[in-house]
């Protein structure tokens, strides 16, 4: 799927139930232009995007149109001012309520005046009950039902119920009507402070930003906004203080702190030359750093982008619930009109009949079923991000859960990408002068062999290599001391005259235990062999026991590698890989997951390089190691903020353990109203206990997400 031109994200004040974000969608999704419109009731936002003919102001006005609101967020002010309501609304409704304690704890026959009774309901009813007012109108208007349409028509037929029969007072339903109210409206006041804890991994992120940085221009340190910090500016980060943006140390070293941007609890020491991230804590020493990269473009920024659009996006799962939603509010009402006729018929009274369909009314509201997918899915990311697992977006999430193979690159991704030498054979000369040449023909050079070799050569003093050239693929050739040399492949060597038959069995010893090798020879006056050297990459530490926790999940494992057969074979004894497929190419690669589909097998594929994004894609879920290329990283579903294998099997454990809690949830809110409408049409739930019923459920629905931010990796 391509990206869109334009995406917009909107705070939306007013929903109420799943109903609500269900009419939303279908109000933006009919605007020209837009290509897809989601609506998350647990975070209360909107994600629109289409083309460049889609703006803010045609979203705003089918928004109000709707009957709904872009929200400004009034912080703890609004929660604040909803709980004196509620406190309020508590204090009036408890007097009403007086006569039942006492028939229950004392006995007898116990009633407050009625004309008292409407004195005390009537501001709960119009004033605490003003929202489900304005909620029904607005549904009414737009010819469709929500919750709050549910809650004004079951209230009112209470209200006026017992208005009516004033005269009667042994069948007044005041004290119903007050208390249905009071309960709902501290069921949405819990549920709003219960959502802002799923959103708590992204304020984390949030607050990583230092307000400031400290940069040297033109000589001269300042303090300057973050905001006015550019690429390329040195910017001066004391002990202690946060990195304003990524770049790279100039001047220092430390230890920095990347806990809540990786996961790693570590910290990572770091000296002249290295990354580092902005957002991350510097340890004891001062450092200069020169910005790479500043906003947007950080990878702080990047986390945040990738963590609010999954928190906002749908998993497939949650459809069910949209489709049930669309249709909920209709059939309850008919469902309650049914209920009050069938007790009418049956011979009950219009007081029996008409409680009895009130009840139905309220214990039917929708809001557990809309909050059952988006709490969960909201926690699950937070949680992930906490420990640098980075989800793109919900369909991933759900699609990790069911991964039975997983398919891992070989370099680095099981290994760490960074060639060491393994081993240096001569023909009959001084190991160290070999090694001395073949790191000076390779002093310009920034290919990984090259840095295996400068760190061999460590302290060395190397001549100085001219005229060298370099042939992609093959080797390097340049002159040293008066003397023409050549280091690079044997087809390389024997092209310029050399025969490498001498080192042919070490070379294959090398190659077997899955070493690559270069050769190192002299071309003039006289040619011949001098050395060969043997390249190995390391096995990252975390890789056994990565592919081990696989297994305990029933998880499959293979490796997909360019190596010869020999070496892949060493590596998958080594690490307990189930299989293997070696001398592959990149396409080949996507041919082997097409294999393992048609199989099918539901396969993850894990890799970090450009050569890995064909297979990422092609695979049901792609993974990406984010020490690798930005190609891969935005290829794949789920990014891991380390290098380390083992977030593999805890990305798919944390994806497990949310669709665990998401079918917990949507099991839930669909039993509760299977159990609770015929209950209640069959007269065995007052309207006191569904509404009490059904502000609970929302808030338990809720509970059991939050209960993800205690998942621990195995």
């Amino acid at each position: 799927m391509t990206a869109s031109a334009t995406e917009y994200r909107l705070g939306i004040s007013g929903m109420t139930c799943a109903a609500c974000a269900m009419r939303i969608e279908k109000v933006l999704k009919r605007l020209p232009g837009v290509e897809r419109a989601e609506v998350n009731l647990a975070s209360e936002e909107a994600i629109v995007a289409g083309s460049d003919a889609v703006t803010r102001p045609a979203i705003q006005q089918a928004v109000e149109k709707a009957g709904y609101g872009i929200r400004a967020d009034a912080g703890s002010e609004k929660t604040d001012r909803e709980a004196w309501f509620l406190l309020a609304g508590a204090a009036l409704t408890l007097p009403l309520l007086l006569p039942m304690a006492l028939e229950l704890t004392v006995g007898g026959m116990w009633m407050i005046d009625p004309w008292i009774q409407l004195a005390l309901a009537t501001p709960v009813q119009f004033g605490l009950g003003l929202p489900f007012y304005i909620g029904a109108w607005r549904a009414l208007r737009a010819f469709s039902g929500n919750m709050d349409l549910l809650v004004a028509l079951g209230t009112s037929a209470a209200f006026g119920l017992s208005l009516f029969m004033i005269d009667n007072p042994h069948h007044l339903y005041f004290e119903s009507a007050a208390v249905i109210i009071v309960l709902v409206r501290l069921g949405k006041w819990l549920e709003k402070r219960a959502k802002k804890r799923t959103l708590s991994a992204l304020s984390a992120l949030n607050a990583l930003w230092p307000a400031q940085a400290r940069v040297r221009r033109d000589g001269v340190e300042s303090d300057i906004p973050l905001q006015q910090l550019a690429s390329g500016d040195i910017a001066i980060v004391r002990a202690g203080e946060r990195v304003p943006a990524d770049g790279r140390i100039s001047i220092g070293d430390s230890e920095i702190d990347e806990s809540l941007i990786t996961g790693e609890s570590r910290p990572r020491v770091v000296a002249k030359g290295d990354r580092v991230i902005g957002g991350s804590v510097n340890g004891m020493g001062a450092i200069e750093i020169e910005v790479a990269a500043v906003g947007a473009e950080t990878t702080l920024a990047r986390i945040i982008r990738m963590v609010t659009a999954a928190q906002g996006a749908k998993a497939p799962i949650q459809r069910l619930a949209d489709r049930v939603s669309a249709i909920f509010v209709p059939v309850v009402i008919a469902i309650a009109t049914i209920t009050l006729i069938g007790w009418l018929l049956a011979g009950a009274g219009i007081e029996t009949a008409l409680i009895n369909a009130v009840a139905v009314l309220v214990i039917a509201c929708p809001c557990a079923l809309g909050l059952a997918t988006p709490a969960a899915i909201m926690v699950g990311v937070g949680a992930g991000a906490k420990r640098g697992i980075l989800i793109r977006d919900a369909a991933a999430l759900e699609t990790a859960g069911g991964i039975t193979v997983v398919a891992f690159d070989k370099t680095g991704t099981l290994t760490e990408g960074k060639p060491r030498i393994q081993g240096i054979k001569t023909t009959g000369g001084d190991e160290r002068q070999a090694l001395i040449i073949a790191t000076a023909l390779q002093t310009g050079s920034t290919h990984a062999l090259a840095d295996a070799l400068r760190q061999a050569a460590e302290g060395l003093v190397l001549p100085q290599a001219l005229e060298a050239r370099v042939v992609a693929g093959r080797g390097v050739t340049a002159r040293v001391d008066r003397r023409q040399y050549i280091l690079g492949t044997a087809k390389m060597l024997q092209e310029n005259g050399v025969d490498v038959v001498t080192l042919h069995d070490a070379a294959a010893n090398f190659a077997a235990d899955g070493a690559s090798v270069s050769y190192l020879a002299e071309t003039a006056p006289q040619p011949h062999l001098i050395a060969l050297f043997a390249f190995a990459d390391r096995l990252r530490p975390s890789a056994a026991s990565a592919v081990a926790a696989l297994h305990d999940l029933g998880v499959k494992s293979l490796m997909l590698t360019g190596d010869n057969k020999g070496a892949a074979a060493r590596i998958a004894a080594e690490l307990g890989l189930d299989d293997i497929r070696a001398e592959l190419l990149p396409d080949d690669k996507t041919h082997a997951v097409d294999a393992l589909q048609a199989e099918g097998a539901k396969v993850a594929m894990v890799g970090d390089g450009v050569n890995d994004a064909p297979a990422l894609a092609a695979a049901d879920l792609g993974l990406a190691m984010a020490t690798g290329t930005d190609v891969a990283i935005e290829t794949a579903g789920i990014a891991l903020m380390r290098g380390d294998p083992a977030l593999v099997p805890q990305a798919i454990a944390l994806a497990r353990a949310t669709t665990r809690k998401i079918k917990e949830n949507l099991a839930w809110a669909f039993v509760f109203n299977l159990l609770g409408i015929p209950l209640a049409a069959f007269g065995y739930l007052s309207p006191i206990i569904a509404g009490g019923a059904m502000a609970l459920s929302s808030v338990a629905v809720i509970t059991n997400a939050l209960t993800l931010n205690r998942w621990r990796p195995q």
